[in-house]
């Protein structure tokens, strides 16, 4: 049977409101990198309260870049501003890349954030991906991986690559995707980040 369902959630983000949600992510990363503290969201904008999914992407600008931490999810019952700062901590920690942040790398880093819109959960994901719009979260056999909207427009991928892709980042084999029992999940999200390290902020 073809599934298709679509679950309208979050909220569109001003400019103002990108920008800060990239510095929250920054403040929250610096302050447990450099002191071990969780950074509280403090006065929020009011589109921090809705209750929505994010996810927060930490790059190294040294040598040819890579990816240096990057954590979060599409639905979460917690305030947006919260989910954030846990995104971010979680990001910068030794859980997703396989080693913490040290204090000489922040000048070095580059943050993002995708605040999640909306989700959709599809059992045709080569039809239903729009390339550039959606961000593709997979789940199978106990194990899990997403990858952000813009990545497969940064790479030049394909529909289908860009699903390989995730299944293996999730640990999964490329083509698991296809299978009954994995379950694939499209999101739209607003994106932004710093052009360079902690420089000014542009959305994608």
């Amino acid at each position: 049977m073809y599934i298709c369902m679509s679950q309208r959630q979050g909220v569109e983000l001003s400019y103002e409101d990108g920008a800060r949600a990239v510095e929250l992510a920054r403040e929250a990363v610096e302050s447990f990198v450099q002191h071990g503290q969780r950074e509280q969201p403090g006065s929020m904008r009011e589109a921090f309260y809705e209750r929505t999914g994010a996810f927060v992407r930490l790059e190294s600008t040294r040598g040819r870049g890579s990816l240096r931490g990057c954590a979060g999810g599409y639905r979460s019952g917690e305030q947006l501003g919260h989910v954030i700062v846990d995104s971010a901590i979680e990001a910068a920690s030794e859980d997703s890349c396989g080693s913490e942040v040290t204090p000489s790398e922040l000048p070095n880093l580059t943050v993002s954030v995708c605040a999640v819109r909306n989700v959709l959960l599809t059992d045709d994901p080569l039809a239903d991906l729009e390339l550039g719009t959606h961000g593709i979260s997979i789940d199978g056999g106990g194990e899990g991986g997403w990858l952000y909207p813009t990545v497969p427009v940064e790479n030049q991928w394909s529909a289908r690559e860009y699903l390989d892709r995730t299944c293996r980042k999730a640990g999964l084999p490329p083509t698991a995707w296809q299978d009954d029992d994995v379950v694939v999940t499209l999101f739209e999200g607003q994106v932004f980040r710093e052009r360079e390290a902690d420089g000014s902020i542009e959305e994608l």
